[in-house]
């Protein structure tokens, strides 16, 4: 039987690198890896603890629009966090629209520019 040991990365598509990164590094403060080859697209590979987030610059088969609102009712990235209040200062300053868990855990949930939903869960 297979060990499953943990996610290594999550992939997402986004429709423009630069824009993408607009949200995740100056937003979200999240540093990119000089680790990504030349995959014959534009992207980048985002370091998150030992893991990773691959933004793919390519065509998205997915509806931007229509989704849920509350990204907990979406398939979503969940990540966690060591302070949830310094993220909603970001995300607030920054006008990016975000909901908190229905479950009562110190955790939210919001959407890139391309409507990639994102959870984020305090860990302390």
């Amino acid at each position: 039987m297979v060990g499953y040991l943990r996610i290594l990365h999550s992939s997402l598509i986004v429709a423009n690198t630069d824009a993408a990164l607009g949200f995740y590094r100056d937003v979200l403060g999240m540093q990119v890896s000089a680790a990504r080859p030349e995959l014959g697209f534009p992207g980048v590979w985002l370091d998150i603890g030992e893991q990773q987030i691959h933004l793919l610059e390519l065509p998205n088969p997915d509806p931007v629009v229509g989704r849920p609102a509350h990204g907990g009712r979406d398939r979503h990235v969940a990540i966690g966090v060591d302070n949830l209040d310094q993220l909603v200062q970001s995300l607030e300053r920054a006008v990016i629209p975000y909901t908190t868990s229905k479950s009562g855990r110190r955790a939210l949930f919001c959407r890139d520019p391309d409507g990639n939903a994102l959870e984020f869960i305090e860990l302390t």
